[in-house]
């Protein structure tokens, strides 16, 4: 990870007395929410400048109609299409603290599990605010949505994004609460097979399309499991999650596993990651996308 020098640090405090200069008078109100992680986010005015540091808060600020407020973005930000020209500031493997102060953002959007925690901490130690984004179910998302369009000054929008999104949870739910079960192996790795847990807001999917996930009982959020583990609770319907590409390779692995239930049945079914693996508003349109592949299962009982 880059380091800071001193002249480096001295920017980032000359920047930070400046804000303090520039902050409401006492007792004038300031924004305030709480992240995703239980920490007070607070700023004297609607962020103008912002970093994203997951692809997942870039497109969540674009939700919030913030998009043209980011100043630089991590790695692989790359929907909406606009979101592709933003400078980039390093992603899971490090982040460019220099370019980051230089940029100079009155809000950092930090994922809990992806942007390196020693890189946050040495940014709230610089003064910057950082909004730390961690869904874990689809309700956060929704709310993520309202926090981050409060911080931006679209609250009223946020909260039009967040309930329609909310809205169309219900309608699946309502849609599928009553279809009959299907065990599902969903794959996010492969030849080292990886799945989530029942924690996993990818397994609250499977259940919101009527689904039920084989290995929801695992302690790790995201475990690795063997072909062994997978052939004994031998699931109903098998989904993964990665690009076109490396399904066509997946696909024909397990095609060569006829033990399965899923393979007898031809219930091999694929989504690409980036619609559940990025925890943004883009979930549910792979979630519609499983409740489809779930329903073809179904049918091939």
């Amino acid at each position: 990870m880059p380091g800071v020098g001193a002249p480096v640090v001295r920017s980032a405090l000359a920047l930070v007395a400046l804000v303090a200069l520039a902050a409401p008078a006492a007792g004038a109100p300031a924004i305030a929410v709480e992240d995703d992680i239980g920490q007070r986010v607070e700023l004297p005015a609607p962020a103008r400048r912002i970093v994203s540091l997951a692809p997942h808060a870039t497109e969540m600020l674009f939700a919030v109609d913030a998009g043209d407020r980011i100043v630089g973005a991590a790695a692989y930000s790359d929907y909406p299409p606009a979101a592709r020209t933003i400078p980039r500031v390093g992603g899971s493997a490090g982040v460019d603290l220099e370019r980051i102060v230089a940029l100079r953002p009155d809000l950092i959007v930090a994922w809990a599990s992806g942007t390196p925690a020693r890189a946050v901490a040495r940014l709230r130690d610089l003064g910057f605010p950082v909004y730390t984004s961690e869904p874990r179910r689809l309700e956060h998302i929704a709310r993520s949505l309202e926090r981050l369009g409060r911080l931006v000054g679209k609250g009223a929008h946020a909260r039009a994004r967040a309930e329609a999104w909310r809205d169309r949870v219900r309608e699946l739910r309502a849609r599928f609460a009553g279809r009959p079960a299907v065990r599902v192996f969903y794959q996010i790795l492969d030849p080292q097979l990886i799945t989530v847990n029942g924690e996993h807001l990818i397994s609250e999917v499977l259940e919101l399309c009527g689904a039920q996930n084989v290995f929801a009982d695992l302690p790790a959020l995201a475990p690795p499991v063997t072909l062994e583990a997978v052939l004994h609770r031998n699931p109903d319907a098998i989904l993964a999650g990665g690009t076109a590409a490396q399904w066509r390779v997946w696909e024909a692995r397990w095609r060569e596993q006829e033990a399965l239930r899923a393979v007898r049945r031809d219930a091999l079914f694929f989504v690409p990651a980036d619609l559940l693996h990025r925890l943004g508003p883009r979930v549910l349109e792979g979630a519609e996308r499983v409740c489809r592949a779930l329903e073809q299962a179904r049918r091939r009982r």
